[in-house]
Formats: C-alpha cells, sequence, structure tokens
C-alpha cells in the first residue's frame, strides 16, 4: 500500500482544521482502551508503541516503503502506522500482532510464519503477519501471485520472498479448515 493509498483509506481530509498541540486521544487496541494526553503530530506507531506499551509494531522507514508498522484498522484495513497520526485513530479499533496469539496459542498464520521459516531477523515479521491477515480475510484462498501482490507492500531486507509466501499459503489451508470445522470462527 502506497503512502497515497494509506491516506486515502483512512479518509484524510485536514484541510482547514486547526488542530491544537496536546490532544487528548482514545484507541482501542486490541480490545483495550487506550486514553492519552499526546502531542498532536505523534504518529500512531508511537502511540502504540510508547503510550500503550505495545512494541510488536516495528519502526522502519518511516516513509511507508517497508511495512514493518502496519496494523489493522476498524477489522481488517491493513494500515501502515508510521503514516498516520494517532489522533486519527480516535474513537477507532486498532488491532496489533500482539492480537494474534490467543492464550498461548499461536494464530495460524503465526504458527505457518513458525512451520515455514518465514522470517529471518524477524524485524519485518509482525508487518507481514498483519497484512497476510488482512490478505485472507478478504482472500481466503489466495494463489501465489496473489499473495505476493499483497505482501507488496511489505519488505524484507534479509532474504527472499519463497518462505514467507509458503507461510501465507499454509495459514490460507489451515484457517479455511478451521473455517470449515467450525463456520463461526471465520467471523473471528
Amino acid at each position: 500500500m502506497t503512502k497515497t493509498q494509506n491516506m486515502e483509506a483512512l479518509g484524510a481530509d485536514f484541510a482547514g482544521i486547526d488542530v491544537p498541540n496536546i490532544v487528548t486521544v482514545s484507541i482501542r487496541i486490541n480490545g483495550k482502551v487506550v486514553t492519552r494526553a499526546v502531542p498532536s503530530r505523534m504518529l500512531l506507531v508511537h502511540f502504540i508503541r510508547e503510550e500503550a506499551g505495545l512494541t510488536g509494531t516495528h519502526v522502519g522507514c518511516d516513509s511507508s516503503s517497508c511495512g514493518v508498522c502496519t496494523v489493522l484498522l476498524d477489522g481488517s484495513t491493513p494500515v501502515k502506522s508510521c503514516t498516520m497520526f494517532a489522533v486519527m485513530a480516535h474513537g477507532r479499533d486498532v488491532k496489533t500482532v500482539e492480537s494474534l496469539a490467543v492464550g498461548g496459542t499461536l494464530h495460524p498464520v503465526q504458527q505457518a510464519f513458525w512451520d515455514q521459516h518465514g522470517l529471518q531477523c524477524g524485524y519485518c515479521t509482525p508487518g507481514m503477519m498483519m497484512t497476510a491477515l488482512a490478505l485472507l480475510e478478504r482472500n481466503p484462498n489466495p494463489s501465489e501471485h496473489d499473495i505476493r501482490e499483497g505482501l507488496s507492500g511489505n519488505l524484507c531486507r534479509c532474504t527472499g520472498y519463497n518462505n514467507i509466501v509458503k507461510a501465507v499459503q499454509q495459514a490460507a489451508g489451515a484457517m479455511s479448515a478451521s473455517s470449515a470445522a467450525d463456520p463461526s470462527a471465520a467471523d473471528d
């Protein structure tokens, strides 16, 4: 997702708005409301890491090129949190990589990255996983081309993408099998 696409997905339009220096922001992050008075220009990625204490979302390039800061907004819309002010997420829902594992059990996307060695240093992994999850929620049975295109906004600087693609394919199979066994799981 490009910076322009990211801003369009957010519906951002600040023309003519006078923004104060400090604002009170409430964001539901992984189901828990976090309310803080923060600088109006604080980026969402810094709010998540510094105010909510969730350090799984990484800071990479600060220019929306690498995707390591990807989180899901209002369900399954992937956004690069380094290109969004925290105030833009006021009253909205954000999911970070910390939301994936439940009760010590890895999410199928996490398990697949583990099984397929879909990581090297791991720095890009949280953003890759959140983008992969959004892709699989939109397209439960993606082709290899769909996966490569879906992950094209996330960069891995350690190695190639073959194991990451295999991980997403494995996760797709696991999530489809889970949905077939328990149709209500598709809504989770």
